[in-house]
This record gives C-alpha cells, structure tokens and sequence, in this order.
C-alpha cells in the first residue's frame, strides 16, 4: 500500500466516523427535542419517552428537519401550546449543543 492509498484511506475512515458522529447527534437532538415537547404538553414518564421516539422516527421521513419541526408545531398546537417555527429551531439548536456535548462526553 502507498502512502497515497494509506492516506486515502485514512480520510474515508474519518468521513464515515465524522458521518456516523452527525447521524447520532441529530437523533439525541430530536430525543431531547422529543423530551422538551412531552413538557411543554404535559406528557410525563413513560408516555413522554415515547413521545420522544416518534419525534426520532419523524425525522426518516424526509431529508432535513422540516419533518421534524412539522410534526412537533402540530402536536404543540394540538394541545394547544403556542409555539412558533423560529422558537422551535432555536430550541433546535440549543438542544444540538447538548446532544454533541453529551456525545462527547461519553
């Protein structure tokens, strides 16, 4: 093996580690996100770790988190908690630092 082919290698090594690494932040993302929303509802226990895995689920519908952030602003306004798209994504986004901080950590 070359050093070039070492290399080459090496760098596919670190982009499925670095892809696997972004796939599992994303999904503790929206299991917290999940979590969060069960609050905001009133959904405790057992139901509210539920709640968490379909927000999970939602997000292999689509590409992106549009799937995501659609079906939590409905469930919210379904049980009529206010909620606005750009608070949620913050949230999002709150809870991303989150998850990649206790990825890390472990």
């Amino acid at each position: 093996m070359t050093t070039f082919d070492k290399r080459q290698k090496d760098e596919e090594t670190k982009y499925k580690r670095d892809e696997e690494f972004k796939f599992k932040i994303n999904a503790r993302r929206n299991k917290l996100l999940g979590l969060w929303a069960a609050e905001q509802m009133g959904i405790k226990g057992g139901d509210a770790e539920a709640y968490a895995k379909q927000v999970v689920a939602s997000d292999f519908e689509r590409p992106g988190d549009a799937d995501v952030v659609e079906k939590v602003l409905k469930d919210l306004s379904d049980k009529g908690v206010p909620m606005d798209e750009h608070r949620l994504r913050k949230e999002m986004t709150r809870l991303l630092d989150v998850a990649r901080e206790q990825l890390m950590a472990e």
